[in-house]
């Protein structure tokens, strides 16, 4: 169960912040998954902007002393999802923490997840990881943490998500407290956040055919060369043209390992292009679109024509 069905089956409207899964720096041993986890710190009594209710438990989580630092998400490059394939994306960061805080406890949790929104206590989509993000300690106050962020894009992402997305880092330690427990002394549990750590872009997978034709040609006449730009709809969970973009018509001759710019057209409201060009020589023919800040950069393959 992803994060957004989680949040919807759990807590219907209501959305805290201290909803995010928690992940632990060993890939096993912990005694509880993440939903486990879900819906105990759901009910912690945190300060924050989004705890709209009491918990019926007793305390209220002290504050860790432990920072997050060096926060990289997919090695600073921009994460791009299709439709329906999952897409898992590497991040790493620093923890420096107290010498009495054991990072490889068993009730110990610490991740650095992804959020749409204005803050993290404010976001209006938030994605985590699958697996546990794995922590090896450096010296005794500090370690380096390798995790994921995983997207579903059928079941997680938005048109709108197609944007600057934040980071925040957050860590739960237990402190024996059984986090299911009804009767849990939330005085006794550690908590830290940390907002704002990088930023990463979210895009739409993007597609780009060409045709060239007649194959083969006469030297003299006219090829006409046709093609389609469409994105990621993760609205309609489908490709759809890409409306009113610049996109270059690019021609590699035989023998080449060089595409060279003829022209730049515009899609049409389908995505569509059509120019044409006089035969010259043999060669390939491609279309190249350069991306904007929500879909990437894309080349058509080469589509050889034979000229005669």
């Amino acid at each position: 169960m992803r994060i957004r069905a989680t949040v919807a089956a759990v807590t219907g409207a209501l959305a805290l912040s201290s909803l995010a899964v928690p992940a632990v720096q060993a890939a096993d041993g912990l005694p509880y998954g993440k939903e486990d986890i879900l819906k105990a710190v759901q009910a912690a009594p945190h300060a924050s902007a989004r705890s709209t209710y009491a918990a019926e438990d007793t305390g209220t989580p002290y504050p860790l002393d432990l920072t997050f630092s060096s926060v990289k998400v997919n090695s600073g490059k921009p994460i791009v999802a299709g439709t329906t394939n999952h897409v898992s994306v590497p991040v790493t960061y620093q923890v420096t923490h107290a010498a009495d805080i054991d990072l490889n406890a068993p009730d110990f949790y610490v991740d650095v997840v992804i959020y749409r929104g204005a803050s993290y206590a404010e976001w209006d989509n938030l994605l985590i990881d699958d697996d546990w993000p794995v922590c090896t300690a450096t010296s005794s106050t500090t370690a380096n943490c390798k995790g994921t962020i995983d997207i579903y894009p059928d079941i997680e992402l938005e048109n709108v998500d197609a944007t600057t997305w934040k980071a925040a880092g957050y860590a739960y330690d237990f402190n024996d407290q059984d986090p299911l427990s009804e009767d849990i002394d939330w005085s006794k549990v550690g908590y830290a956040e940390q907002d704002f750590l990088t930023t990463t872009k979210l895009q739409r997978f993007s597609k780009l055919t060409v045709n060239a034709s007649p194959e083969p040609v006469k030297k003299g006449k006219t090829i006409t060369v046709t093609g389609k730009l469409t994105r990621a709809n993760w609205d309609l969970g489908s490709y759809k043209g890409y409306a009113n973009q610049s996109v270059k018509l690019q021609f590699r001759k035989k023998g080449s390992s060089t595409y060279t710019t003829l022209k730049t057209i515009k899609t049409n409201t389908y995505g569509d292009l059509k120019t044409t060009v006089t035969a010259s020589t043999d060669g390939y023919f491609r279309y190249r679109f350069e991306g904007t800040s929500t879909t990437p950069a894309v080349s058509a393959a080469g589509d050889f024509v034979d000229v005669q």
